[in-house]
């Protein structure tokens, strides 16, 4: 097995996760989403308290949404850590591999969407675009990203052999 195809099995395996687990994945989600249209869009009518506050829901949802995705992806399986060392020893390019399709998700998700297309954007519409932005990438590209981060613990970890090519 090459160790592109290897690499590519993990957003692969992510995106079966990601349909097959949507409810809890972008129900979570949401409860980021919501918070960040509110306080972004309208950051001057929302009280610091109150954006204080909807920060720490939105952090307990995300802990929330890594724990369920953890217990759902982890379900049955055994990871270890020598089983985590033998893999980066035996498919370093695998991850490096890794870290380049992460690395471009960032530049096109972050860089691209946020920075670039709202930079070009006049500064009246700027607040709302990156509220409208937040909204959506909340379920989407960061709830993805976490769904890959722990299919990538997954693959490393598992205690069944992964084949080699």
């Amino acid at each position: 097995m090459s160790e592109l195809r290897l690499a590519l099995e993990v957003p692969r395996w992510a995106g079966r996760f990601y349909l097959r687990h949507w409810p809890v994945v972008v129900g979570l989600s949401l409860i980021a989403s919501v918070q960040r249209l509110v306080v972004v869009n309208w950051a001057d009518e929302v009280p610091s308290g109150v954006a204080f506050a909807s920060e720490v829901v939105v952090m307990a949802a995300r802990v929330l949404l890594v724990v369920a995705i953890w217990r759902l992806a982890t379900r049955g399986e055994r990871l270890r850590w020598n089983n985590f060392t033998a893999f980066a020893t035996r498919h370093w390019p695998s991850l490096v591999w890794q870290g380049v399709f992460l690395t471009a998700a960032f530049l096109v998700f972050d860089l691209g969407a946020e920075q670039g297309i709202g930079g070009l954007l006049p500064e009246a519409a700027r607040q709302t675009y990156l509220a409208v932005l937040l909204f959506v990438k909340n379920p989407t590209v960061i709830a993805f990203t976490v769904v890959w981060w722990i299919g990538l613990i997954r693959q490393t970890a598992v205690s069944r052999p992964v084949p080699v090519g």
